[in-house]
């Protein structure tokens, strides 16, 4: 197993020989993984709903002590923050941006437009057709207005479109580019910007590693900032596994984005540890059933763990390569045990994926980085009994 890297932390003080100085160790305070990154970028995470509301103790602990920057797992997502026209869900999402104050964390909200965990009623008329563009654009508005709205001066920046285009860089047959083609995604920026004129926005998708999806993100980034409309960074979602995705082919999409100007986010972070099903994060995507899709229900074993680790130290190397484009770097879910990963595509697959496992422990690729410090102190000569 290749050596622990110290990402921009001074290494353990070397404590001196007793033959040379009499000294005590003076072991400083455990750094956080904010701390350690904190003249790099942002590190983020995604909360849930009982963490936001401190029902789960541990895992709100940890946000709050390892991360400067949180976004909502569900929260915000149309279908549970705007379940009918004109009804607002607002508890949840009013006690995630609490969390977030009251921590002194930079608020993401995730996500204004999205075909996924889409509100029903959003595309449909009453008969459930789909409605005409100026239903359309007037719905939008008012769901981002609203939402954007209550929430100016607090939430800090939103995931203004979610997952718009696929792999070939053609853009997904969704409800929204089925009525509006591919103006819903400016029109979307618009309404935000309209609503906060101070928020950050970004666009958002996963499996940006792939070329064709790459080339359409830059040209709709480009078009739409040469339109004057405000976009201030690009998601990589970065839902990898152990042999996906080319770490070249990441790069090269990383400086791709970058070049439009845009800080670069890694928004939605894990690596699995199984075997790889597919690469897609697509939720909607399901798979049979296999002997082998949850071969570690029980643990994953020490090989397999020193693999993971080493994959993702590879990859934290590449991200602080990099971070003077990069401005967050966020992992989807506190530990092991919150991350949607596990149940899916099946009941009961186990799974781990993220920075902390299911005891809340840092990962060994980030645990030598976490080590306190040890400090020397000289002591003080006795005094003379004389």
């Amino acid at each position: 197993m290749k050596s622990k890297v110290i990402f921009g932390l001074a290494s353990m003080a070397v404590v001196a020989s007793a033959a040379f100085s009499s000294c005590t160790e003076k072991a400083a305070p455990e750094p956080t993984l904010k701390e350690m990154f904190q003249d790099k970028f942002l590190m983020g995470v995604a909360i849930n709903e009982n963490q936001a509301s401190g029902l789960d103790s541990l895992g709100a602990a940890t946000a709050a002590k390892h991360f400067n920057a949180i976004v909502p797992e569900n929260v915000m997502k149309s279908a549970e923050i705007h379940p009918e026209e004109g009804r607002y869900n607002w508890e949840a999402a009013d006690q995630f941006v609490k969390f977030g104050e009251d921590n002194n964390m930079f608020i993401v909200g995730h996500c204004l437009i999205w075909h996924s965990q889409l509100a029903p009623w959003f595309c449909v008329n009453d008969k459930g057709e789909l409605v005409d563009s100026a239903t359309l654009k007037q719905r939008m508005r008012d769901h981002i207005h609203t939402v954007v709205g209550r929430y100016k001066g607090r939430v800090k920046g939103w995931d203004v479109v979610n997952e718009a285009i696929v792999e070939d860089g053609s853009f997904r047959k969704t409800p929204f580019y089925e009525i509006l083609g591919e103006e819903f995604i400016p029109l979307a920026f618009q309404y935000a910007h309209e609503a906060d004129p101070d928020a950050e926005l970004y666009y958002n998708d996963y499996g940006m590693n792939v070329e064709g999806r790459r080339n359409t993100v830059v040209r709709v980034v480009n078009e739409m900032k040469n339109r004057g409309l405000r976009v201030d960074g690009i998601g990589m979602q970065a839902h990898m596994g152990l042999d996906y995705p080319d770490l070249n082919e990441f790069e090269e999409s990383l400086m791709a984005f970058a070049g439009t100007g845009c800080n670069v986010m890694i928004t939605e972070w894990d690596m699995s540890a199984l075997p790889t099903l597919t690469q897609s994060a697509n939720v909607g995507d399901t798979i049979a059933a296999k002997a082998n899709i949850n071969p570690y229900a029980d643990g994953l074993p020490a090989d397999v763990a020193a693999q993971w680790n080493d994959r993702m130290e590879d990859v934290m190397r590449l991200l602080l390569k990099h971070s003077d484009v990069i401005s967050r770097v966020n992992a989807w879910g506190v530990a092991d045990g919150d991350s949607w990963k596990n149940d899916w595509p099946i009941p009961g697959r186990v799974d781990y994926p993220l920075l902390f496992d299911r005891n809340y422990q840092v990962k060994p690729f980030l645990a030598a980085s976490l080590e306190p410090e040890v400090e020397n102190v000289e002591e003080a000569p006795a005094e003379s009994a004389e």
